[in-house]
C-alpha cells in the first residue's frame, strides 16, 4: 500500500512542494509518494492510476478540495482520502477544529453526499459554502489584487472599505424549502455546508456539515445602513452576528437566492462574476 501526496507545485507562491513535504515529519511510518497534480489533466485521471487500497492525501486549500470533489466521484471512491492544508484561508480545516501543523485528517465522510449549487446554468458541488453579496465582492477585489501583487490579501480590509464606500446593498428574494422571503438592503446572503468561509468568518455557527438530514443554512444580513452594518459586521468572526436584529438564519434542503442586480459570487473561494441568482440542492 502506498500513500500518494497530491500537491500543486505552483500553489502557495511556488512553495507547494515544500509545504506538502512537512508531512514527512508527521507520517514517518508511511511509504509516501509525492505527485504534482498539474502532471494530470484532472484528479480523476490520477485516481484511475492508483490501487483501491492505496491512500490519497490532498495538499492545498479550500479551492483544492472543491476541485477534487467536482472531478472525482467521491461517493464511490474506494480509497482512503486525507487532507493537509497548505492554502491561505483553510476554512474547511478550521471547521474541523484543526490548527496549522496538525497531522493530516481522513476526510472521506466529509466529501460524500455533498450539496450542489447551480449558477448561470452550471451545477457543481461545494464543501464549505456559497458567498453572495459583499463576500463575493471581496473575492472579486481580492482576485484583482492577486493579479498585481504576491502580497497576502486582507479580505477584512476589503470588506470594511466595501461597506463604507464601494459596495451597494441589494434587494434579495430568498426561498427556503418553498417558503419565500424578501429582504431590503441585503449585504450578505450565503448558503453554507460548513460554518466558516472567507478566511475565518463563522457565517453559520450552528451549521453541522455532518447533519444527518444533510441540510444547509442560509444567512441573510440586511435592513441596516452602512454604519450600523459596519458596527455589527465584526461579530461574524465569532459567530455572534446571528444574535443581531439585522441577521436572519434559515435552514433547509433547497435554497434559492435572487438579487435585483448582478453581483459577484464565490463558491468555496472561487469567484463567479455578474450573478443574479443561485440555487442550492442537497
Amino acid at each position: 500500500m502506498k500513500t500518494y501526496v497530491l500537491y500543486n507545485k505552483k500553489s502557495n507562491n511556488g512553495a507547494g512542494l515544500k509545504s506538502a513535504e512537512r508531512i514527512r515529519e508527521l507520517w514517518k511510518d508511511k511509504e509516501l509518494e509525492f505527485v504534482n497534480v498539474i502532471d494530470f489533466d484532472s484528479p480523476a485521471d490520477f485516481v484511475k492510476t492508483v490501487q483501491p487500497d492505496d491512500e490519497i492525501c490532498l495538499c492545498g486549500g479550500d479551492g483544492t478540495l472543491n476541485h477534487f470533489i467536482n472531478a472525482v466521484d467521491c461517493d464511490n471512491l474506494p480509497n482512503t482520502v486525507y487532507y493537509y492544508p497548505t492554502g491561505s484561508g483553510n476554512d474547511f480545516w478550521t471547521d474541523l477544529g484543526k490548527k496549522p501543523g496538525d497531522a493530516p485528517e481522513q476526510i472521506n465522510k466529509y466529501i460524500t453526499n455533498l450539496p450542489t449549487v447551480t449558477v448561470k446554468g452550471k451545477t457543481s458541488k461545494f464543501i464549505n459554502g456559497i458567498g453572495y453579496g459583499i463576500d463575493g465582492y471581496c473575492c472579486e477585489v481580492g482576485d484583482r489584487q492577486k493579479e498585481k501583487s504576491d502580497k497576502p490579501i486582507n479580505y477584512t480590509s476589503i470588506a470594511i472599505k466595501g461597506l463604507l464606500f464601494h459596495y451597494k446593498p441589494t434587494t434579495a428574494e430568498v426561498e427556503v424549502d418553498g417558503k419565500k422571503f424578501s429582504f431590503h438592503k441585503a449585504w450578505l446572503a450565503p448558503t453554507m455546508k460548513g460554518r466558516y468561509y472567507g478566511g475565518g468568518m463563522m457565517a453559520t455557527p450552528h451549521q453541522d456539515r455532518l447533519d444527518p438530514e444533510r441540510k444547509v443554512t442560509c444567512m441573510v444580513m440586511n435592513g441596516a445602513g452602512k454604519i450600523h452594518t459596519l458596527i455589527d459586521f465584526p461579530s461574524i468572526f465569532k459567530g455572534e452576528h446571528v444574535k443581531k436584529k439585522i441577521v436572519k438564519v434559515m435552514k433547509g434542503s433547497h435554497v434559492k437566492v435572487k438579487f435585483d442586480r448582478p453581483v459577484a459570487l464565490q463558491i468555496d473561494g472561487e469567484t463567479v462574476l455578474d450573478v443574479l441568482e443561485y440555487e442550492v440542492n442537497i
